[in-house]
């Protein structure tokens, strides 16, 4: 009887997650291995003249300068993410004080996460505009005679993206780093005040360490969020000016979509793949030496 009951609950469990597998199947694996076989060909969209070519997309990529330039934009854009994660953790602790309208501010940092990215960079577009922006009008203000170009520089345009993802960002990483504060025991730490501890040394002896397991995973996450990033990029600088914002991501939709070289796309979304493989075994390891659980 127990067995026949355990077998129905089986069944019944394979009914509620087939939905699912099947939508991971339909959308995510099948064109998978569809875009694995397409990068061992020179196909091109809507030409059906194409050809077995083995490896040579991928020799291909390594000759490309256009790649390499993508790879060290978006090196340059994950900078954003620990930038982010020390600035929400330093308000999350600020405000997991006695603050006044704490509800109000904590809401106010969460906004940005939940706003449509291409409004966001709309905004931002308007607020770095060089000449009539209001931020190099505040610069001017206070003494700089030559304020940055942003979007309009292929030197500050990257940083303006930073600036953006910083801002996007911190306000999610805030909240997780909330939840975390609030399973520290204040006992804990009203012993660490009462044996002289002053609020930095609490701060980074112990509840950096503590909070370590959600520092790590905000970190994978928001590199692999990073790598993916796509929307905000194209909204506001479409990868220029020239190739200076030009990351991996916006690469792969501009050589199949604009280029139509399917096969030569395929094999860079294969080695975006690589990339936050790579980068996601190396947090895994390195993890072990400062994440404390």
């Amino acid at each position: 009887m127990g067995g026949n009951w355990m077998k129905r609950q089986q069944r019944m469990g394979y009914l509620f997650i087939l939905p699912n597998m099947l939508g991971i199947i339909v959308f995510f694996l099948i064109p998978a291995v569809f875009s694995l076989g397409l990068t061992m060909t020179n196909y091109q969209f809507a030409n059906p003249n194409y050809r077995f070519i083995g490896l040579d997309n991928f020799t291909r990529l390594f000759q490309d300068e256009k790649f390499i330039i993508a790879i060290k934009n978006t090196l340059l854009y994950l900078a954003a993410v620990p930038v982010s994660l020390i600035g929400a953790f330093l308000v999350a602790v600020a405000l997991n004080r006695s603050v006044y309208l704490k509800s109000m501010l904590r809401s106010m940092y969460f906004m940005p996460y939940i706003t449509s990215g291409v409004a966001v960079g709309f905004v931002w577009m308007l607020l770095f505009q060089p000449s009539q922006g209001p931020i190099n009008g505040v610069l001017r203000a206070l003494g700089m005679t030559n304020p940055p170009g942003w979007f309009a520089s292929t030197d500050t345009a990257m940083l303006a993206l930073n600036i953006i993802a910083v801002w996007a960002t911190l306000g999610y990483n805030m909240i997780i780093y909330m939840a975390a504060l609030q399973e520290i025991s204040p006992e804990l730490l009203e012993a660490a005040r009462m044996d002289g501890a002053r609020t930095w040394t609490l701060v980074r002896r112990i509840i950096w360490p503590l909070v370590s397991p959600t520092t790590f995973l905000l970190l994978i996450t928001g590199l692999i969020g990073a790598i993916k990033s796509f929307g905000i990029i194209q909204a506001i600088t479409g990868g220029g000016p020239g190739s200076s914002t030009t990351v991996m991501s916006l690469f792969i939709y501009k050589t199949a979509f604009s280029y139509y070289e399917m096969g030569y796309a395929s094999a860079i979304s294969w080695m975006l793949f690589a990339f936050v493989l790579v980068i996601t075994l190396v947090q895994w390891y390195g993890q072990k030496k400062w994440v404390h659980y």
